[in-house]
């Protein structure tokens, strides 16, 4: 499954000092606020098929699929990605690996023992490291590997391009113990998070100077101390090679060399099919289809019931045969081709479902969760009610249903912004915030202004002419021309379009016709929040003006009950602006009490919402005749004349789909409560750096992992913003822009500690504060599916476990029916 995540190396960057006064949120007793008490949670275990190491033949070549050859191989520079990570773990010391909990443990291979030894006056750590662990050269690892890695990256010579240093200012010193084997750590400030430093290690060759921390460890890495070593990175053949360290001191690596081969999420089925990769993360369809390749094996050869001519009914292929034995010659040669082709297709399915048979699914949850982003800086979501409000009205649960249950995992909502399910720390404080309840979203909405039918009514004390009005409505019609025009949305509208997010909607707060596709009600086309618009943001590359009457929807031509005259006034409105935008909640306006005709999102789709996982094939839904039930949708929530709509903006790559069908299901229950959503679909390059970053959106979906370090590298994502000199605000990694002194002051807090369950009590705490000011919804665990060859164990779904590499292995030698392997 596509997930859009945060780019990597905006974690734990180096955190701007200065403050801002404001006042602390007041939510009474919300301290002890959770809905799932001090509960041990029980997370998704890791899929790794566990082996003991002398159940694992020795040799052979692993093919591991990842997104691209890295930019980089320095973890600490903000290029750095997944896939840095992924094979840094196979080349340099991890201190302190975590378990398949998530928790941080000790790495034997490395250290004999690192414990705190002095707390008073100054905290000091004392590392005794295994006497046996060398770099790849030969040379110890020592004091002078510490001295040069804390010295990159204190964050005092700016000539060091680091993206992030947390921990390693607060050292004052490091110094060589009683003999070369310790390294002794003090630190100026208490640190709590202190196993969070030097992992990975680098050689002091790397981080010895600003020229080879730049620009040394971007391609190659000519000193590791792991159980492989670098070969190769050939960017022409997009591979990464690592074979096998014979100076590896621990258990040596069962296989003889890893390819980490790029290959594109969407080409990964292929790269399966044809058994060029061994190991990959997969999406749902592409795990649908080894799931469905597994279940045909030994069928002795009856027809598959899935794939190319599957749904081809007993009438149609015999209606087929007739016409390819005809005696019309044209059309039988046309339908030899066209059955020609079919059995072709038919081959090569059959021939890919083949090969998959070599593989298994391995699930489990990833350290990471999506949430719904409410941007806090301006608009209605300033307001700390209205975004409340858009919290209460979602139905989690229904959310990570949707999600993962089509994939067999457990769906239980998230509950922590700083700890997964089943990791240590987890606690659920979602009851600072409150289940869904639509009663106590409107009455938050209605003490923020905001309600039904409010953006059908002026400001009081407004009279036509006046200034105010002019004020309010400049670009605007007449009082009268208003009036009528919202007689006619109410007679008119109906719910017309609202089964496309491309379909061209009317604007929802009364704005003029220019097209506003962020929905910012100003009536201008930015798309992007820089002031010109952009191609990027909708699906059609035509203007309102360019547009005929042959572009225009059919949508309209089909509802039922429109009179002509209705239907032409309704044409003429979807083609005045917003052109490749999806108004949720367009259909039904403010004061119309229509039951019968306000029907929500969610039950305008035959069906309701389709699943995220359909198999490859499965035919769309007929559409009834009439919906089964209908569920009155609200009447549109406003203000002072103005309707409450929402720009929520989506990424409209192909591999982003589901998470645009996460965001369809959200449109529709805050839909169901009367809050309009304007659905903006925008490329996939400039989702991030051109809207989330930015802040021009007011409602997306993004995710963020989780560490074991979450005083740490949850402090710069919830940061309350600081101004800039030039006027700007500093948000850090907190791109909600939501944050409060107070919930600052418990990370500085929990940072500090070194106990570890008050640095958890504080953690709590302070994500009740963090659901409490609703700038962020974790909705779910990120799913993790990867496709495994059946015959590799020791790797597979690693949750929050740290892979060993030295440990992934065939149970036996490559035999017969295995995939090819490719070999460099």
């Amino acid at each position: 499954m596509s997930h859009v995540g945060v780019p990597r190396g905006t974690v734990r960057k180096r955190r701007t000092l200065a403050l801002f006064t404001a006042g602390v949120l007041t939510i009474p007793a919300l301290a002890g606020c959770d809905s799932g008490g001090e509960k041990a949670a029980a997370g998704v275990p890791q899929d790794i098929a566990p082996t003991a190491r002398g159940a694992i033949a020795q040799g052979s070549t692993l093919n591991w699929a990842v997104d691209a050859v890295p930019a980089t191989l320095n973890t600490f520079q903000a290029d750095a990605d997944s896939t840095t990570t992924r094979i840094t773990g196979a080349l340099l010391p991890n201190l302190f690996p975590l378990d398949a909990t998530g928790a941080p443990k000790l790495n034997p291979d490395y250290l004999e023992s690192a414990k705190v030894i002095d707390r008073e006056p100054k905290q000091v750590v004392l590392y005794k490291l295994n006497q046996r662990a060398v770099w790849s050269d030969g040379r110890e690892i020592g004091a002078p590997d510490f001295v040069a890695q804390w010295r990159a990256l204190n964050g005092k010579d700016s000539a060091y391009w680091t993206a992030r240093n947390a921990g390693y200012e607060r050292i004052e010193k490091i110094e060589r113990g009683h003999d070369d084997l310790q390294v002794r750590v003090t630190f100026s400030k208490p640190y709590g998070d202190w196993r969070s430093l030097f992992s990975p290690l680098y050689p002091k060759e790397v981080m010895g100077s600003p020229d080879s921390f730049n620009e040394g460890a971007r391609a190659t890495l000519k000193n590791t101390a792991g159980p492989f070593k670098l070969r190769s990175v050939d960017k022409g053949a997009k591979t990464v090679t690592v074979v096998r360290d014979p100076r590896w001191w621990g258990g040596g690596a069962k296989l003889d060399k890893i390819v980490f081969r790029a290959v594109a999420p969407r080409d990964r089925g292929k790269a399966l099919t044809e058994g060029t990769v061994d190991v990959a993360d997969i999406d749902g369809s592409d795990a649908q289809r080894i799931r469905l390749a597994a279940r045909d094996d030994g069928r002795n050869g009856r027809p598959l019931t899935h794939g190319p001519q599957a749904d081809l009914t007993p009438a149609a292929a015999l209606r087929s045969w007739a016409l390819a034995h005809g005696s019309d010659e044209e059309a039988a040669e046309i339908a030899q081709a066209s059955r020609e082709k079919a059995k072709e297709a038919i081959e090569t399915y059959e021939a890919e479902q083949a090969g998959l048979r070599s593989y298994v699914v391995r699930k489990s949850l990833e350290p990471a969760y999506t949430q719904l982003a409410l941007n806090g800086e301006s608009g209605p979501l300033a307001d700390e009610r209205v975004r409340r409000a858009v919290a209460r009205a979602l139905d989690r649960q229904e959310i990570a249903d949707f999600v993962l249950k089509p994939l067999g995992l457990p769906s239980e909502p998230l509950g922590s912004h700083l700890a997964m399910l089943g990791q240590p720390g987890y606690t659920d404080s979602s009851g600072a915030i409150g289940d869904q309840d639509t009663a106590e979203a409107l009455a938050l909405l209605a003490d923020a202004g905001w309600t039904p039918g409010g953006g059908a009514r002026k400001p009081k004390g407004t009279e036509a002419g006046s200034e105010a009005e002019t004020k309010a409505g400049a670009g605007k019609a007449s009082a009268s021309a208003d009036a009528d025009e919202e007689a006619s949305e109410e007679a008119g509208d109906g719910a017309a379009g609202a089964e496309s997010t491309d379909a061209a909607k009317t604007d929802t707060d009364g704005s003029s016709g220019k097209t506003d596709t962020e929905g910012t009600g100003t009536g201008t086309a930015d798309a992007d929040g820089t002031g010109k618009a952009t191609t990027d943001v909708t699906d059609t590359d035509k203007t309102d003006a360019d547009k005929t009457d042959a572009d225009k929807t059919d949508a309209d031509k089909t509802d039922a009950g429109k009179t002509a005259a209705d239907k032409a006034a309704a044409d003429e409105k979807a083609d005045a602006g917003n052109a490749g935008r999806y108004v949720v909640g367009d259909d039904g306006k403010p004061g119309d009490d229509d039951s019968a005709a306000q029907v929500s999102l969610r039950d305008r789709k035959a069906g309701g919402a389709p699943g995220l996982y359909a198999p490859v094939g499965t035919a769309a839904p007929a559409r009834p005749a009439a919906p089964a039930r209908h569920a009155a949708v609200r009447s549109r929530i406003g203000k002072d004349g103005k309707t409450l709509s929402l720009r929520f903006v989506l990424p409209s790559g192909a591999e982003s789909a589901a998470l645009r069908k996460v965001g369809e299901k959200i449109a529709a229950q805050l839909d169901s409560v009367g809050i309009s959503t304007v659905i903006t679909k925008v490329s996939d390059a400039s989702y991030f750096k051109d809207h989330i970053a930015s802040g021009a959106y007011d409602l997306a979906l993004y995710s963020w992992p989780v560490s074991a370090y979450p005083a740490t590298d949850g402090r710069p994502i919830f940061a309350k913003p600081v101004p800039a000199s030039d006027g700007s605000l500093v948000v850090e990694q907190n791109y909600t822009r939501v944050g409060t002194d107070y919930i600052d002051q418990l990370f500085d807090r929990a940072v500090a500690t070194l106990d570890e369950k008050a640095s958890r009590d504080l953690m709590k705490q302070a994500d009740a504060r963090i659901w409490a000011a609703a700038g962020s919804i974790p909705l779910y665990q990120r799913p993790q599916l990867v496709a495994v060859d059946k015959k590799l164990v020791n790797v597979g779904a690693f949750g929050f476990g740290t892979p060993r590499f030295q440990d992934i292995g065939f149970k036996d030698r490559k035999a017969a029916g295995a995939p090819a392997r490719l070999t460099e």
